[in-house]
């Protein structure tokens, strides 16, 4: 049994019968040879389950993924004890899904890699006390994935793109922006001082109620202001973008959110309804938030642009700009980031929605990428621990503030 510091907390450890009786689900196929590594991905960081099975090749063989939306949607959150649950109930049909879709057993896995930072903590410890255990059964290297870093390589699955390039990860627990070096090779340009941009939006749709709308029930926040946007005209409100004279790649997203709640609490006093019916003007509010929220992200990317090309970190004729996440897949906040990647002179590249979101392929991928150069698998496991709070690469977000760039004027005709 491992010992793990705290904060880590206590892992949760499939009993012996269980785990038996997972194995004994699979066919083994004593005379199938691979040629080409197999890497197993297990993704627990928040509240999906997922895992994926991808050959080096970035062929997906098999995935699935169990979603806890439905059931956070009702709290109005995740609860983390809940999500632990339900992960705790789902990862071995999950997994053994994945295996049973690709006709891979165990046996034949080149390695298995698992989220273990950054994340919700008692999520974390699911995935990875899953994973320990078919490591030992298995006697496989395991690879312990950054979640971020799985967002960012990402793109290599799907595109042919080739290191540096520029990420923006945004979504609804991160918002960085980071130039892109290597597989493990990252430098952090920016990052969201306080909370994420999807936890804002959420939390926005939460306050105007927007689950009780009859178009919007079974979506989730983001997705609500999204699509309930489309129907308003965000001029009618006037919010303006955080952090206009700070000169850096940093982001910031609760103060804007305090403005937005205090503007609903007045609409209501005007319109004589009490806090949990829908606004009239409902749209209108989703319109302009979600513009403001495009604006913001969108000036602190070009400032990251402008850095790296100025400091001969990208390229100054075909630079890619990478845009992943949860909230990657609003088209609103990507149009507003094409206007920026024009004026640049870059490529705008977008994983697929369905692996915008996490999932397991992205982090069977990533462990496809570190197995292939040779970067962080291990052999041995003893001390392996989650970390629920991880910063990514080197940070130089000082640099670049004290470059103070300052941005030409574009206009969002979105």
């Amino acid at each position: 049994m491992l010992i793990l510091n705290k904060t880590a907390g206590v892992f949760f450890k499939p009993s012996r019968r269980k785990i038996y009786e997972f194995l004994g689900g699979f066919h083994f196929h004593p005379g199938k040879l691979f040629l080409h590594k197999l890497v197993l991905g297990i993704e627990t960081s928040c509240d999906d389950t997922a895992a994926a099975v991808v050959d080096e090749a970035g062929n997906v063989l098999g995935e699935a993924i169990h979603s806890q939306t439905e059931v956070h949607l009702k709290t109005g959150g995740i609860i983390p004890p809940v999500a632990q649950q339900l992960h705790r109930e789902n990862i071995q049909r999950i997994v053994q899904e994945a295996l049973s879709a690709s006709d891979v057993s165990p046996s034949e896995l080149s390695a298995i890699a698992t989220t273990v930072k950054p994340g919700l903590a008692l999520s974390l410890g699911v995935g990875l006390s899953f994973s320990l255990q078919l490591v030992d059964q298995f006697k496989k290297p395991f690879i312990p994935i950054h979640h971020m870093e799985a967002h960012a390589l990402t793109i290599r699955l799907t595109n042919k793109v080739e290191f540096p390039f520029l990420v923006l990860l945004i979504s609804g627990g991160h918002c960085l922006l980071a130039l892109v070096r290597g597989v493990s090779d990252f430098l952090l340009l920016g990052k969201s001082l306080d909370i994420a941009p999807g936890d804002m939006l959420d939390k926005v749709a939460r306050r105007l109620c927007l689950i009780k709308h009859p178009e919007c029930s079974t979506m989730s926040g983001g997705k609500a202001i999204e699509h309930l946007a489309k129907q308003g005209n965000r001029l009618h409100f006037d919010f303006q973008p955080p952090m206009q004279r700070a000169k850096n790649c940093d982001f910031s997203f609760s103060g804007l959110q305090h403005v937005i709640d205090k503007m609903i609490m007045q609409k209501e006093k005007e319109e004589g309804i009490e806090q949990g019916q829908i606004l009239s003007s409902a749209a209108d509010i989703a319109a302009a938030v979600q513009h403001t929220v495009a604006c913001h992200v969108a000036k602190r990317t070009h400032r990251a642009i402008l850095f790296c090309k100025q400091r001969g970190l990208l390229h100054q004729s075909n630079a890619v700009l990478v845009v992943s996440g949860g909230v990657a897949s609003n088209l609103y906040i990507r149009k507003a980031l094409e206007i920026v990647t024009n004026a640049t002179q870059c490529t705008l590249l977008c994983p697929p929605p369905r692996l915008c979101t996490d999932n397991g392929v992205m982090i069977a991928w990533n462990g496809v990428e570190r197995l292939r150069a040779g970067l962080g698998i291990l052999y041995n496991t003893e001390g392996i621990r989650y970390e629920p709070k991880c910063p990514l690469g080197v940070d130089i977000s000082k640099e670049v503030g004290e470059a103070a760039i300052k941005v030409p004027r574009l206009k969002m005709k979105i």
